[in-house]
């Protein structure tokens, strides 16, 4: 078998199992291929949040896909500038990560296995990680995490040091049903905890969404301040506009005064010239 499939196998056991099995598969491969059984040998056991994450992936790779679909649509709103669907898209991410976390608490739970606040919210930061990154989405998807991440998207993530072999990246793990066996219902502390969360992650909303509104409002009476200074310059100019209109007319009756006047005058020195033309030539007669 390959690095890859062994790899595949030892991740999908339970949490307690994983040393035990994958050095009892490194001794049994040592005779055949003693790269691989080095190889398999150096293995790591993966964090608890990164064993819930490769747990979740096996068991639920419907909602994986989901979430990962979600996440790119979200990169593709924000590259083209959206604004309404990146709003939209972000509150689902939001909804997205906190459902899809609780889902894998519940898995883990099914296993014995119980989450604490602070391994949940490693949980939920991968994948959110997830939905803002491809590289991330794929280590992800491969069930192969041996510790969890985080990532603002902004930076280039660097997937490499949390699966267990680089061939990780493009693979997917192979979906496992969970085990029929019975799950008790949650402790009423355990219900009052997720609600605590969940109250947590709706109060944080909550201010965001005010203090987006409130810059919302300042920007807004900004606007209107603006708006109203423009008015207001609107109005001088089109006063002024009408001096100009009435002046313009009084200047024209002057222009067409002058006009008369001038042509009045001209005529007056026609006249005069000719008068003067005559008597000079009755004088040269005489």
């Amino acid at each position: 078998m390959t690095v890859l499939a062994e790899a595949e196998e030892l991740y999908g056991l339970a949490l307690g199992e994983f040393t035990s099995r994958r050095d009892a598969r490194a001794k049994a491969l040592k005779a055949d291929d003693a790269d691989v059984a080095k190889a398999v040998k150096a293995l790591k056991k993966p964090s608890l949040a990164a064993w819930v994450l490769n747990l979740l992936v096996r068991r639920e790779p419907d909602q994986v896909e989901q979430l990962v679909a979600v996440g790119a649509a979200l990169r593709d709103a924000a590259e083209s500038l959206d604004a309404g669907q990146l709003r939209a898209l972000t509150a689902q991410r939001r909804q997205l990560t906190a459902a899809v976390t609780t889902v894998a608490r519940r898995h883990a739970a099914g296993e014995g296995v119980k989450v604490t606040e602070s391994v949940a919210e490693e949980v939920e930061g991968t994948l959110t990680a997830a939905m803002v990154s491809g590289a991330a989405a794929e280590a992800l998807q491969s069930g192969l995490l041996v510790r969890a991440f985080a990532t603002t998207g902004v930076d280039d993530l660097d997937v490499t040091p949390y699966v267990a072999v680089p061939e990780a990246i493009g693979h997917v793990a192979s979906s496992v049903p969970a085990t029929l066996h019975a799950v008790p219902d949650p402790s009423e502390a355990e219900r009052k905890r997720e609600a605590k969360r969940a109250l947590s992650v709706a109060e944080k909303e909550l201010r965001m969404a005010k203090e987006a509104l409130t810059k919302a409002e300042v920007r807004h009476r900004g606007a209107q301040a603006q708006a109203l200074q423009v008015e207001s310059e609107l109005d001088e100019l089109r006063r002024k506009v009408a001096e100009l209109e009435s002046r313009e007319e009084e200047v024209q009756a002057q222009v067409e005064r002058a006009q008369q006047a001038m042509t009045e005058a001209a005529n007056e020195v026609s006249d005069a010239e000719a008068a003067r033309d005559a008597a000079a030539a009755t004088l040269e007669t005489t």
